[in-house]
């Protein structure tokens, strides 16, 4: 038979489904089949993630204090370790920390206060004036398009739009409803994230320790390593995320300031409060400085304040971030960009606050991993080397466990049969008949190791039997001799 032959035999034997996903799949490209397997992968990752998300949309008065508690860990961190140092007891150095902290806050808003009530009421002249010269150069510049528009279009216009907001005071009051509710919920997140950052401060380790303890022994190093690397990355990263935040609100409330702009202070702290957004923040915050800077002294001084917006963001993009930001944290613009839209588009303003920090953590926690860092990490070693002392102590105690157990089911099975002798094979069971003198042994045995004495109801039938048996034996042996006695006569 050759080899054609021997095919068209194998052919044969293939059942005719088989054959046709045979055909199917050599028909089927490589390069689709691979296509294919990593699409339904992707599309499980995907839909996994938009319900994870979905799902955490549901609980953001819970999520987001968590996370903002975390993010000022990370910030308060050093400032606790100095109270630690200074023999605090680790809560009372977490609730010291959060006290300066409140101060600070309260301080700070205090004067921006103060600042914006002396502001408003100084500037109230500046803006009637502004907004008369805009006026004038909205009716030169459509003059310059041949549009007329006279100061009775705009008194128009005003009242239009006084009467639309009256007409639809309901939906108004509704969105301030919804603002009141809105309030409430952020007091309840700020008492949730001021209660749960003390416990970050004081027990943060013990919490994560508790955390990795989940995971699987042999993986619980990389995972342990990933997560203390993701974390100190963070910190940096929002350390050099207030170092840049200062700097540019220092920049631009200088130079509004010298500019003559009115509340060059708020503007200040409204910059540093914005530039926690990257790259996004600043500049929404630099355009309010211009706009109050175009309403109080015109467009030639909004003109130079957008300078000054510009050079601080050059000086923060080009020189700050590359230097102080470092390798460990260094995140491509492009990549920062991305996660600030995607936070903004699912989760609005919260998200475009937490995209960043999150895309720090993860990086840095993906790169541990990726290149196997915990290999030469020396916690990382302790651990597993504990993970294994461990493991060998939790077989040798369920060695030592098993062990106890057989001798116990031994002890419980010897008893048993010595109870009920029926159940060893090696000695008589019920309902056996045989050797009278063995079954008095075997009783006598079992009474005396038991303490006791055989009843005498059993005895005087043990010994009606035996007499029994040599009445028995006795006639059966005359009849012999006798038989004998008349063989021999004859």
């Amino acid at each position: 038979m050759n080899t054609v032959e021997k095919l068209e035999l194998m052919e044969e034997d293939v059942p005719p489904r088989m054959a046709e996903e045979q055909r199917i799949q050599d028909d089927v490209p490589w390069g689709i089949r691979i296509a294919a397997a990593w699409s339904w992968r992707v599309i499980i990752i995907l839909l996994f993630a938009g319900v994870l998300i979905w799902l955490l949309s549901h609980i953001s008065l819970l999520l987001i204090p968590l996370l903002v508690a975390a993010l000022l860990a990370t910030l308060l961190r050093p400032l606790h370790n100095v109270f630690v140092k200074w023999k605090f007891p680790r809560v009372l150095a977490a609730i010291t920390t959060l006290l300066v902290l409140i101060g600070f806050v309260a301080g700070l808003l205090t004067l921006v206060g103060q600042q914006l009530v002396t502001g408003f009421a100084e500037m109230a002249t500046q803006v009637e004036e502004g907004l008369f010269e805009l006026v004038a150069l909205a009716e030169e510049t459509a003059a310059g398009f041949n549009i007329e528009i006279s100061t009775e279009q705009i008194n128009q216009g005003l009242e239009e739009g006084l009467t639309y907001l009256q007409d639809n005071s309901d939906a108004i009051l509704g969105g301030a409803m919804a603002l009141g509710s809105t309030a409430g919920n952020i007091v309840v997140g700020g008492i949730l994230a001021l209660f749960t950052l003390i416990f970050f401060l004081a027990d943060g380790r013990k919490i994560w320790d508790f955390l990795v303890f989940f995971a699987p022994g042999k993986h619980r190093p990389a995972i342990h390593g990933a997560g203390r690397r993701g974390w100190t990355a963070l910190g940096s990263y929002m350390r050099v995320q207030v170092f840049v935040a200062g700097v540019d609100a220092v920049g631009i409330g200088v130079g509004a300031a010298l500019l003559g702009v009115p509340l060059a202070l708020p503007v200040a702290v409204l910059v540093f409060l914005g530039s926690f957004i990257p790259i996004v923040g600043a500049v929404v915050t630099g355009a309010v400085a211009v706009i109050l800077a175009l309403v109080a002294n015109g467009l030639g001084n909004a003109l130079l304040m957008v300078g000054v917006v510009l050079l601080v963001q050059q000086i923060e993009s080009n020189i700050l971030q590359p230097i102080v930001m470092g390798k460990a944290v260094r995140l491509h613009p492009l990549a920062v960009i991305l996660a600030v839209t995607a936070g903004t588009t699912l989760l609005g303003i919260v998200g475009a606050l937490f995209a960043v920090p999150v895309l720090a953590f993860v990086t840095r926690a993906t790169r541990y991993l990726v290149k196997e860092e915990w290999r030469g990490d020396p916690e990382a070693k302790a651990m597993e080397k504990l993970e294994k002392e461990e493991a060998v102590r939790r077989a040798a105690q369920k060695e030592v466990q098993e062990a106890e157990e057989q001798a116990s089911l031994a002890n419980i099975t010897r008893r048993f049969k010595e109870t009920i002798p029926g159940l060893d094979p090696e000695r008589r069971g019920f309902g056996r008949r045989g050797d009278s003198s063995e079954a008095q042994v075997t009783r006598t045995e079992t009474h005396t190791a038991a303490g006791t004495r055989p009843h005498p109801d059993a005895e005087e039938t043990d010994h009606g039997r035996g007499a029994q048996s040599g009445t028995e034996t006795r006639t059966q042996t005359r009849d012999d001799t006798r038989s004998e006695d008349g063989g021999t006569r004859e």
